[in-house]
């Protein structure tokens, strides 16, 4: 599937200037059917072309803050990126370090009892760790 078209306009859109390295990035991010979970390590690991770190850095960085991907943070040091943008909770799999879409319908009803003067909840995602049973 030829989408480079699409991919030039996300990257102008993003303020970005369309070259092959950023249409490469796009290809790996968007040419999918489902979900895309990924650091930017495993982003760079994946790609079969020569793409510097800091385009990728770059480029996943002006995509998020564009609303292309939504950037989830495990830890202190750690930051994965999604494709699905939409309001929804994950797994993460401490030991495939790994991040799973888990569908609403998984999750109960979410009561929070505070507030905080002059703020209201924008939206509420839950991080379920998990790891092996042993």
């Amino acid at each position: 599937m030829d989408n480079k078209h699409i991919f030039t306009e996300k990257l102008r859109s993003s303020g970005l200037r369309p070259t092959k390295q950023r249409i490469e990035i796009c290809k790996l991010l968007f040419n999918r059917k489902d979900t895309f979970h990924f650091s930017i390590s495993d982003l760079k690991n994946i790609s079969t072309k020569k793409i510097s770190l800091a385009t990728i850095y770059n480029t996943i960085h002006a995509f998020t803050r564009k609303g292309y991907l939504k950037e989830i943070s495990i830890n202190s040091d750690k930051t994965y990126f999604d494709t699905n943008t939409s309001d929804h909770h994950h797994f993460f799999d401490e030991n495939k370090k790994k991040l799973i879409d888990l569908d609403d319908n998984n999750v109960g009803k979410i009561k929070i009892k505070k507030t905080l003067p002059g703020k209201k909840i924008k939206s509420v995602e839950i991080l379920v760790r998990i790891t092996n049973d042993n």
